[in-house]
């Protein structure tokens, strides 16, 4: 219980250390531009399902369910004994300027005896139909782009309370979808990554009133892989490695009535740009001298221990590095549940805040689960704001109870 409460004072110390740390002011002009991280890929690191999409983007440590392959794959140790589900989830993307962009998810689960379980997760990533164009402005044709994952994922029960999970992600991202006018040197992206998860759940403790509590932890790297290349020459990116750590408080009123509040902080395991003596390359293929912060022309392996250290502004630009997420989740029954919850971005690092809502429903066999975001800022717009996501689900289990 101490080492819990503990825990969670140290994410609430984070919180408001951040919050501290955004009213100082420097005279650094490395400060006065944005210096967003940017990486290949960034869609995979977009919330999949509308459960989380409508709790402000957690999950690491919120209570287990199908699509807990993206957020802990070690929670799916924890689902309940005999589980065999799939859900399928759908976001439009940017739908207030076009009707062809979307993302498609799709998640199954299933329980393996009393202390182990197994995921599969595909992710579809469509960009529409693109008009490519020249530099001259010349037209290149169209074509349909778009990027892939497929997702699998092993998760141990190590004892009652604990679990760990490992995971594997193959990437294939096709931005020019084999248009040749681009020319021959462009191909897709291909990679593959993998997760390491970490969760941790007490027991249910006694309050006055009737009212039980618990606490959950967890952990949760992902994306650990080689970076991307779109060429056949030397370059390539960085793929959105991230680190996602995170804690839950359960309260259990009485039979019918629980609640959960959760927070979840993530950090980017990408190197942070560099300040450059011009702030670009001279021209011959060699860049420019560094002058503040580290080298970013790393391999996958050393920029994950590279990107807590090497920020030109320092340790205060690390901590702005940090997106916080929050949410809560109400439910009746277990049948509908209410959601909320909250993201921040520092600013200079994209400004990406919002609120979200959501509203769950299950009934039988079937569950669906919707979510609505909310932007907080007038400066940063959102391609998911004023959408509606929907995920749908689906238990074989209770299917087969059913039946019988």
């Amino acid at each position: 219980m101490k080492k819990l409460l503990y825990l969670s004072f140290i994410f609430l110390l984070s919180i408001t250390a951040k919050a501290q740390f955004e009213n100082i002011e420097t005279e650094n002009a490395y400060f006065e531009s944005l210096r967003s991280i940017t990486t290949a890929v960034p869609i995979i690191a977009i919330s999949p399902d509308a459960r989380a999409g409508g709790m402000g983007d957690v999950g690491v440590a919120s209570q287990p369910d199908i699509n807990s392959i993206y957020w802990n794959p070690a929670k799916l140790a924890f689902l309940e004994d005999g589980t065999r589900a799939l859900s399928i989830s759908y976001t439009p993307w940017l739908n207030k300027l076009v009707n062809d962009i979307n993302l498609a998810y799709l998640s199954g689960a299933v329980k393996i005896g009393d202390n182990q379980a197994a995921a599969l997760a595909m992710r579809y990533f469509s960009l529409g139909e693109i008009n490519f164009k020249s530099e001259q402005n010349d037209d290149l044709g169209s074509a349909f782009p778009y990027e892939m994952t497929l997702n699998a994922a092993y998760a141990l029960k190590l004892s009652q309370t604990m679990s760990l999970a490992v995971g594997l992600r193959y990437i294939y991202s096709n931005l020019t979808a084999g248009n040749q006018g681009l020319g021959s040197n462009t191909k897709p992206g291909q990679t593959v990554a993998t997760d390491i998860g970490y969760y941790f759940t007490s027991r249910e403790y006694n309050m006055e009133g009737g009212m039980r509590q618990s606490f959950a932890a967890g952990l949760n790297i992902s994306n650990v892989g080689g970076k991307i290349s779109y060429s056949n020459d030397a370059s390539s990116d960085f793929i959105p490695t991230n680190l996602r750590i995170g804690g839950a408080y359960n309260l259990r009123f009485d039979r019918y009535n629980r609640m959960s509040f959760m927070v979840d902080v993530n950090k980017l395991l990408v190197p942070t740009p560099p300040v450059r003596e011009d702030g670009d390359e001279d021209g011959n293929g060699v860049p420019d001298e560094v002058i503040a912060g580290r080298d970013d022309n790393v391999n996958a392996f050393q920029g994950i221990f590279q990107s807590f250290n090497d920020a030109p502004g320092g340790f205060r630009e690390e901590l702005e590095e940090i997106v916080i997420n929050t949410g809560v989740e109400f439910w009746y029954d277990d049948r509908f549940a209410f959601r909320g919850g909250y993201q921040y971005e520092d600013t200079e690092k994209g400004g990406r805040k919002y609120f979200t809502i959501g509203l769950g429903l299950r009934y039988n066999v079937f569950g669906m689960d919707f979510a609505y975001l909310i932007p907080a800022s007038a400066l940063v717009k959102s391609p998911l704001e004023n959408t509606l996501r929907f995920t749908l689900l689906f238990d074989f289990e209770k299917v087969a109870a059913s039946d019988n």
